[in-house]
């Protein structure tokens, strides 16, 4: 039986024609796991968008089961979540979320696509975060004075990556959010041809920060 469910994986990998990763976080994946989340993976070829490949992140934190799918579509980083306490049911929600994207935006992707707007490298420097001063206090009845000097000291960067820089019109600068529940994003824009940064606000909504004129 298990062999069965292994040799289904495999052949669902292969119809797809694109990589899929499958990571496991405090948990072992089962094979009907994988063939599951697979299967419900493969639906989204209906929207007729090109995927370039797939994340799938489980995890277990105590009753809650998570799940993270992050799909590559036609150069967009699509990102949705499933939170249930049942893994099965995770997956299914973490789809629905999907699906529901992917109807919303899939004549913007098309589209955007179709657009073959420029893009070029651009260096992102991860910042390591210094623990407020607030939370010191708290600390000190736990921690040694070493650890605490440890976690004071100045930031300094822990990684450095290189990301594309899009020209786009602030309505695709919006989609490009809404698809991959990234806190920000740099891009040039249309418009004015001016670097901008797109961020997500508190209250859900969008905020941007440009260059005085």
């Amino acid at each position: 039986m298990a062999e069965k469910t292994k040799a289904q994986i495999k052949e669902k990998f292969a119809q797809l024609e694109y990589p899929i990763h499958v990571i496991g976080r405090h948990l072992e994946i089962t094979e009907p796991m994988k063939a599951y989340a697979v299967d419900k993976l493969s639906k989204i070829d209906r929207f007729g968008c090109h995927v370039i490949g797939a994340c799938i992140t489980m995890d277990i934190q105590k009753i809650m089961h998570t799940v993270d799918f992050v799909i590559e579509v036609n150069n967009n980083k699509i990102k949705v979540s499933g939170h249930s306490e049942n893994m099965y049911a995770s997956i299914d929600q973490a789809i629905a979320h999907l699906e529901a994207k992917m109807r919303r935006y899939t004549r913007r992707l098309h589209e955007h696509h179709a657009k073959g707007l420029a893009t070029i490298d651009m260096n992102v420097n991860i910042i390591n975060r210094i623990t407020p001063v607030d939370d010191v206090n708290d600390q000190i009845e736990e921690e040694n004075l070493k650890q605490i000097d440890a976690e004071l000291r100045p930031h300094k960067v822990v990684s450095r990556e290189t990301k594309p820089l899009k020209t786009l019109n602030q309505s695709e600068a919006i989609m490009k959010m809404e698809l991959s529940e990234d806190l920000f994003m740099i891009y040039r824009s249309e418009d004015d041809q001016k670097l901008k940064v797109i961020y997500r606000r508190k209250d859900s909504n969008y905020g941007i920060i440009e260059p005085e004129k």
